[in-house]
């Protein structure tokens, strides 16, 4: 299963600390591959990399391409399970990582 990260969940007022330990937990103990959606990749990894947020993400891809459970600011895809943040910050990744356990459960 893949869980894939709105673009601009990865900018300012999120912590970028906050999206490395949220990638790091999603990759290493769920087991779940992670990819971040932006029309826009190489202005992203220019971002993403010097923060070491991309040390646990598998790829940037366009949007709309990759099927799995979203986090993201709104509901811009109804058919695909989607968690709705306004970013990612220490006070909600715990919260984000029990409602993808959730909805890991109810996807299988």
């Amino acid at each position: 299963m893949t869980v894939v990260i709105r673009d601009v969940l990865c900018n300012p007022p999120s912590w970028p600390t906050s999206i490395r330990d949220l990638t790091l937990i999603i990759t290493i103990s769920m087991k779940l591959d992670i990819v971040v959606e932006s029309p826009v990749p190489d202005l992203y990894v220019k971002w993403l990399r010097p923060r070491g947020i991309m040390d646990f993400i598998q790829d940037i891809v366009s949007p709309g391409s990759e099927r799995g459970i979203r986090i993201d600011n709104c509901c811009r895809f109804p058919r695909i399970t989607t968690i709705l943040v306004d970013r990612i910050i220490p006070e909600n990744t715990m919260k984000i990582l029990g409602n993808l356990g959730g909805l890991r459960n109810i996807n299988g």
